[in-house]
């Protein structure tokens, strides 16, 4: 089915429409599920394991146990993508995950969240969004690169099976995939504890459905293409760059799969918004200061390139595939933001008392 599909239409067309159907999957699940892993930093430093964690858990253990689960049948092969096979880096992880999870606590929201929240009219979202693609394009080409790539070369791992945790354990794909379902029926209960309806633990785990998604569909092209074709998944800070200077910069856009989720994700969103009565404008307001947004998203954008992905890149798609870096990072991020809370708390108690 594959190779006609390819034959008939080109492989950039029939990426671009992999990639918006994985997106219109992601962004419709993400906004009735409210996916959002700063939502889940925040109950876990507060001391709760609260329905926001439950939702990530979810996400995190749907995607590892289908993405496995597919590999182990042999469904699909994602040994070649970037997180497993080319070379790795340990301080790009730990700094820019520390940096990004700093950043999207500030700025009340992963990249991912951004987007979605973009669609239901939240223009804080949108205007905090564009800063975070804008950064994190020059983190890439531009006038940050030599930073990021400096960075990055501190301690850096070759690819292989030095960036799969699984190989480095012993474990194959089958065994990751069963000990991930029991993780998800944890997750799963405690989500119905915390009171999760059943909407919100489906979306969940179609947030999930549509990582292993990406994995399958760019592999299963990859493998009936005669041309090469990047193995990959949901992941936004590069995509978002992509789409936002073909945008800006060509008047023929090259078709990929980064390239048809952005748009998917926002145009499932919405609609899901525009359907449940859960559209309305947000601006920016007294308690929403736009320095604090601001700087959230310099953050995001550059600790985005630098880890190797954002909190869905590296968070569920890497961790899905067991890269060692990737999931260091979201570990870092976990880190990041949790700090980050607690700080500003104990500076709000310090205001009060003042007061």
């Amino acid at each position: 089915m594959f190779e006609t599909l390819l034959m008939t239409f080109g492989d950039p067309l029939v990426l671009a429409l992999a990639g918006a159907l994985t997106g219109l999957v992601f962004g419709w699940a993400a906004q009735r599920s409210r996916f959002c892993l700063r939502a889940a930093t925040v109950e876990v430093a507060e001391g709760a394991f609260g329905p926001r964690l439950a939702v990530w858990l979810i996400v995190f253990f749907t995607a590892l146990m289908l993405t496995q689960g597919g590999i182990a049948l042999g469904l699909f092969d994602v040994s070649s993508t970037r997180q497993l096979a080319a070379e790795g880096s340990v301080s790009g992880a730990v700094i820019g995950g520390v940096m990004f999870g700093v950043g999207m606590v500030l700025a009340r929201g992963c990249a991912s969240r951004l987007l979605v929240l973009s669609a239901t009219g939240n223009l804080r979202a949108l205007v905090t969004g564009l800063v975070v693609t804008l950064v994190a394009q020059a983190s890439f080409t531009g006038v940050l690169a030599p930073a990021r790539e400096a960075l990055t070369a501190l301690w850096t791992v070759p690819g292989g099976a030095g960036r799969n945790l699984l190989d480095g354990m012993g474990l194959g794909s089958g065994t990751a995939a069963g000990l991930a379902g029991l993780a998800l029926t944890g997750a799963l209960v405690l989500g119905l504890r915390r009171g999760l309806g059943a909407g919100v633990v489906i979306g969940a785990g179609f947030v999930g459905l549509a990582v292993t998604m990406g994995w399958a569909l760019t592999a299963l092209i990859a493998a009936n293409s005669f041309e090469i074709v990047a193995v990959s998944s949901v992941t936004f800070t590069g995509p978002a760059t992509d789409t936002l200077m073909a945008l800006v910069t060509e008047r023929s856009v090259a078709l990929s799969f980064g390239i048809g989720l952005v748009p998917g994700v926002f145009v499932g969103a919405g609609a899901a918004a525009l359907v449940f009565g859960e559209f309305r404008l947000e601006r920016f307001g007294a308690d929403t200061p736009m320095e604090r947004y601001l700087v959230g998203a310099v953050l995001m954008g550059f600790g985005a390139m630098l880890a190797g992905g954002c909190a869905v890149g590296a968070g569920v798609s890497g961790g899905a595939v067991m890269s060692t870096t990737a999931l260091l990072a979201v570990f870092a991020m976990w880190i990041g933001a949790m700090t980050t809370v607690r700080v500003m708390a104990a500076f709000a108690r310090g205001r009060a008392q003042t007061v």
